[in-house]
């Protein structure tokens, strides 16, 4: 993770979160496990390197967890794990936040 420049406990979760895509790989992880592919085409418009690049971050992060099978060929299973299922209530929340800003919007317009 990145080096902090504050006290503020939100910049970790912040930084853990930040980005276009990482709040959208945990939504679709919230409904289950999930291969690589399946998370790719999910995500439309996510490049394969940066998928694992962000995939990686969210391991570092603690909230995935990568799981091999010693299969042939090779399968990959991502899924959340507790810290992860943890933040999904806020994951949640700003999502419904977002709904109803995008509909008072709508109403002023």
């Amino acid at each position: 993770m990145q080096d902090r420049v504050s006290e503020c406990p939100i910049e970790g979760a912040m930084v853990l979160l930040s980005g276009r895509w990482r709040a959208l790989i945990l939504y679709y992880l919230s409904k289950g496990s999930m291969r690589f592919n399946a998370l790719r085409r999910a995500n439309a418009g996510i490049s394969q390197q940066m998928l694992t690049r962000e995939l990686r971050a969210l391991e570092d992060g603690g909230v995935i967890s990568r799981t091999a099978f010693p299969e042939v060929p090779p399968r990959v299973e991502y899924a959340l794990t507790e810290a992860g299922e943890g933040l999904m209530p806020v994951i949640d929340a700003l999502g419904a936040w977002w709904s109803q800003t995008e509909a008072r919007r709508a109403e002023a317009a």
